[in-house]
């Protein structure tokens, strides 16, 4: 008996899960917000609670899927015929770059740091802060980068130009502190830093948010505002 029980809980589950990831799957896959994303585990959830609780008819299981189903097809169809809602259930993007300038209100506004910035930017295969414009956290988490025009990828393939050396960008200060071992591994010492911030006339370096090192283009610094 409780064999047929799982069997029809099972199939009905199924069938309601199959008709919502129709509906509004491909958003939830596609470009998943934090709304989508805790939605579409709360309707796993469902499943499977009400599938092992024997003391659940799968009546109560058709009635909490449809309801849940429901809901969701509310917020979506409101949050396309209102933009106010839309931003409250969706979010918005968020500036992080802006000319070149990293928006530390931005960063501390989405409880993100330098180090989570660059490592997102190197996701996006870009390993330097000087290359981007502009740069926008999306709602769904993912980065949406524009980069400076002599960073983009045209130029060397177009006009047939010989292959040159590639760098990796190193930071070596960050948030206000020297990155010792990294300035180490470069080969450099103190002096070398102090005189690399002296051309950018700068005295301290707990005045820096970020200096990032790139061999053939210099010292890129962002200093504390």
């Amino acid at each position: 008996m409780k064999l047929a029980y799982i069997t029809a809980d099972l199939i009905v589950g199924f069938i309601l899960l199959v008709l919502w990831i129709k509906i509004i799957g491909r958003k939830i896959i596609k470009r998943a917000t934090p709304f989508t994303f805790i939605s579409s585990i709360v309707l796993g959830e469902i499943i499977g609670n009400a599938i092992y609780d024997d003391k659940i008819s799968f009546y109560y299981i058709m009635y909490s899927m449809v309801l849940w189903g429901v809901l969701l097809i509310t917020v979506e169809y409101l949050g396309q015929k209102f933009l106010t809602f839309r931003g409250m259930v969706e979010g918005k993007p968020s500036a992080l770059i802006r000319n070149g300038v990293v928006d530390r209100h931005e960063l501390k506004k989405n409880r993100m740091n330098i180090n989570q910035l660059q490592s997102l930017l190197r996701q996006s295969e870009t390993f330097s802060i000087r290359e981007v414009a502009y740069c926008y956290l999306e709602a769904n988490g993912s980065l949406s980068i524009l980069k400076k025009t002599k960073y983009q990828k045209t130029t060397q393939e177009d006009f047939n130009m010989p292959p040159k050396p590639v760098y990796i960008p190193v930071t070596v200060i960050r948030d206000g502190e020297v990155l010792w071992d990294e300035i180490y591994d470069l080969g450099y010492d103190e002096a070398w830093l102090t005189t690399q911030l002296h051309s950018h006339n700068i005295t301290d370096y707990k005045n820096i948010f970020i200096a990032e090192w790139l061999e053939g283009e210099g010292l890129f610094v962002q200093t504390i505002t």
